[in-house]
């Protein structure tokens, strides 16, 4: 499928995927969010597709969604938005359960779902110029994309009430401070940062990031004794994996391993 609204360029086990309306500040609108989704499936039906890079032409990472496009829609706006989100969310739900690592590389503003998903990265890059504002209540509307459930495990429930009820904006720094971006790096050096860390997760062992993915995701709705069940499991089946009986194998011989991402 080609795409006007994203691009998609994969090399060397990792996948980069670009929002790109540089000249809506990379707003979500219907098409977008579709290309979205389809983009995000195809990630994660490719084996070869190790690590994922999420980042957002131009000057913006994302402004969130199309509010000119909403305003046009007039009283349809509210099953317009059921169609959006339903897209927008698959794509979000396909991201967060690939086993590939997903990485976001936020180069500028990231405002309502444009943050919601650089929080839904499993790690997220800030340039210095980044910052980061929730804004759904500031236009009357409540907040999607993941960030009621991501956002209170990122930071806690009192920050992200504040966020979402004040519309406060966080530069990079506090974001940092706040523990919602992993690192700050320069402007020039945001993506070369994102793909040395995306080839290093790509040459991991797939299979087993994506078990760490599921057992995080997972980790506040089961009890202790249910979690460490489902920690059994994953880290059983990942020993009989052939990443896993490679690991075992380098650890005895005193090598580095070599993974397949099998």
């Amino acid at each position: 499928m080609s795409y006007e609204n994203i691009t998609l360029e994969r090399r060397d086990g990792v996948a980069t995927l670009t929002l790109n309306r540089p000249n809506t500040a990379n707003s979500i609108d219907l098409p977008l969010a579709r290309e979205l989704m389809d983009a995000a499936i195809v990630c994660d039906d490719d084996p070869e597709t190790r690590a994922v890079i999420l980042t957002g032409a131009g000057k913006m990472f994302c402004a969130g969604g199309d509010l000119r496009s909403f305003g046009d829609a007039g009283l349809g706006v509210g099953s317009k938005l059921k169609e959006l989100t339903a897209y927008l969310h698959a794509a979000i739900s396909r991201l967060t359960r690939m086993n590939a690592p997903v990485i976001a590389a936020v180069n500028g503003m990231a405002a309502g779902a444009g943050f919601s998903l650089a929080i839904a990265a499993d790690m997220t890059i800030a340039s210095d110029t980044a910052g980061f504002v929730m804004a759904y209540t500031q236009a009357g509307l409540v907040p999607d994309g993941s960030s009621t459930f991501f956002l209170p495990r990122r930071i806690g429930d009192r920050r992200t009430r504040e966020l979402m009820l004040t519309n406060r904006r966080l530069s990079a720094a506090e974001a940092l401070d706040w523990g919602l971006v992993n690192q700050i790096v320069a402007a020039d050096q945001l993506l070369p940062t994102a793909e040395k860390l995306a080839a290093t997760l790509a040459a991991g062992p797939t299979r087993s990031f994506g078990a760490v993915k599921a057992l995080l995701n997972e980790t506040f709705e089961h009890g202790l004794e249910s979690q460490m069940e489902l920690e059994a499991r994953a880290i059983a089946a990942a020993s009989i994996s052939p990443d896993g009986q490679e690991g075992i194998r380098a650890f005895l011989e005193k090598r580095k391993p070599t993974f397949s991402g099998k």
